[in-house]
């Protein structure tokens, strides 16, 4: 599956009502750590069945950054019934982001 642009528009229905847990990536442009995980997060969505990876742009969503208490880029964040279920902030391995998702 390939990684979906999360809005505030689309939030409730892709992330909120998914029935399979989202790997949620709150990155910008700008960040030079959010450009070395970005990848590895693409690479993710190509892999993985059953889940969902979306990313959101912290500087045209700042909403949903602010909803979810992003202060640092990236953060990485996995819903699971519509709840956070584990949250990461800064660059990880791609083992860690996928047990991330395992859990």
């Amino acid at each position: 599956m390939s990684v979906l642009t999360i809005t505030k528009e689309n939030f409730e229905k892709e992330v909120l009502q998914s029935k399979e847990p989202v790997l949620l990536d709150f990155w910008a442009s700008w960040c030079g750590p959010c450009r070395m995980v970005s990848p590895v997060i693409d690479e993710i969505a190509g892999e993985v069945s059953g889940k969902k990876v979306g990313k959101v742009n912290v500087d045209e969503q700042p909403e949903l950054a602010e909803r979810f208490g992003v202060m640092s880029i990236p953060t990485l964040i996995v819903m699971k019934n519509g709840k956070m279920a584990s949250q990461a902030v800064g660059v990880r391995p791609k083992s860690e982001i996928l047990s991330m998702l395992e859990e």
